[in-house]
């Protein structure tokens, strides 16, 4: 599955899918309104994906700035 959302690669997993009801903690599991408990990994052919389910990768640290870096001088 490709999307514009988050890139064009997204991998299927039922992590994203929108048939995933909740994580079952911490087997790394779904619990999948079709399927029942599967893998968060799996992904089968009814698989759509949610972009809202998908959690983004946290983002870089800012540099530490002094005032130094901001004078002319």
């Amino acid at each position: 599955m490709s999307t514009a959302l988050f890139g064009k690669n997204v991998e299927p997993a039922c992590r994203h899918c929108e048939s995933a009801i909740q994580q079952i903690s911490p087997a790394n599991q779904i619990l999948c309104s079709r399927l029942g408990v599967v893998s968060a990994d799996y992904h089968c052919k009814r698989y759509a994906y949610d972009p809202i389910k998908r959690i983004p990768k946290p983002q870089k640290p800012l540099p530490e700035f002094s005032a130094e870096d901001f004078s002319i001088e």
